[in-house]
């Protein structure tokens, strides 16, 4: 196989000059060419097409949003968003994967031997996610306000109260998309939902305010301690695990430091694992679009614990790694297309 070329565009040279160097030393990835700006990029682009943009959001002349809407409307490529792990930054590139991007990485800073060595993981690992992504039209997704955004409806379900039924759910490449698409799909009486999707730390917080934006459940991100509860999904924080556990007939979330599992912290292993051992046939788990293997034998244990399990098909996935590799395990009782997996979470919960 060909290295993969992949362009850098980033306003700071020490950043372009950090990355090349991580990237360079992945036989299977090539430098083709670094930018200072958008328009310097495109004049590269006009002479070579990469296969795979690695793109900063906040640059001098164009920001990456505006370029990265003109990429993906003249001629899509895949695009990995570099971005710090600030506040603004996280809700920027929240933007940017609804325009249209794959992939997440934080900017590479100088430091210890093993800082450099999880960003070579994380960086390669992402240019190789975005170049076998499968690039798809976004509808964009606007909240639909109605009365219960005021008052919840007269129902003993706007109680607080203990759950039942437990959803996991566990995504990483497209997974932000993919888990919009499930969630505004569910009533506001949904079981308890917990979720685990790659991302770095900062980004879940921004990512679980969008989301409760848009759904008519609730999304947080999930605090140590969190009770779940009916109406309400937990997004596991990022850089820290998450675990179900339960007291009684409470259950709650932990949340813990650790090393990563399967590349990942959090891991949706780690999760599907804890919810074998806590919820066993209460528990319903999903596995969703995401490269690599991470969940899949989370997923297996969760089946064998007597769990409904499921795995989102190839066909809706924009990248069919996680699924797949559970699905070659035996580990889904089902396999379907993203549209119709919020149907079947909540047919399995009742």
């Amino acid at each position: 196989m060909k290295p993969l070329r992949v362009l850098i565009v980033d306003d700071s040279a020490l950043v372009r000059r950090t990355m090349a160097e991580i990237l360079a030393s992945d036989p299977e990835i090539q430098i083709m060419a670094t930018a200072a700006d958008p328009f310097i990029a495109a004049d590269r682009i006009r002479e070579e097409i990469p296969d795979v943009i690695v793109l900063d959001v906040e640059m001098p002349r164009m920001d990456g949003l505006t370029f990265l809407q003109r990429i993906m409307e003249q001629r899509p490529i895949p695009v990995v968003i570099c971005s710090s792990l600030t506040e603004k930054g996280a809700e920027t590139t929240l933007r940017a994967l609804e325009y249209g991007a794959v992939e997440i990485v934080t900017k590479p800073k100088l430091g210890t031997e093993q800082f450099i060595r999880e960003s070579t993981e994380m960086l390669c690992g992402a240019i190789k996610a975005a170049a076998v992504a499968r690039r798809r039209q976004v509808p964009k997704v606007e909240p639909a306000f109605t009365a219960d955004s005021v008052l919840a409806p007269p129902s003993s379900t706007a109680m607080v109260r203990t759950t039942e039924k437990v959803a996991l759910l566990g995504a990483s490449t497209g997974g932000t998309e993919a888990l919009r698409e499930v969630l505004t799909s569910l009533p506001h009486d949904s079981p308890g939902i917990l979720i685990v999707q790659h991302m770095p730390e900062k980004f879940t917080t921004a990512f679980s305010r969008r989301l409760d934006e848009l759904c008519a459940i609730t999304v947080k991100e999930a605090e140590d301690g969190d009770t779940v509860l009916r109406g309400r999904a937990l997004l596991a924080p990022g850089n820290r695990h998450m675990l179900l556990k339960r007291s009684g007939a409470r259950y709650f979330v932990e949340v813990r430091e650790g090393p990563p599992v399967c590349r990942h912290r959090p891991s949706v292993d780690v999760l599907f694992r804890s919810g074998a051992r806590y919820a066993g046939r209460n528990a319903v788990g999903v596995l969703m679009t995401g490269m690599g293997n991470d969940g899949a034998r989370g997923l297996l244990e969760l089946k064998n614990a007597g769990a409904a399990t499921m795995a989102q098909d190839e066909a809706t996935c924009v990248v069919y790694g996680m699924p797949h590799e559970a699905v070659k395990l035996g580990a889904a009782d089902r396999i379907l297309p993203l549209g119709a997996i919020a149907n079947a979470v909540l047919g399995a919960c009742q």
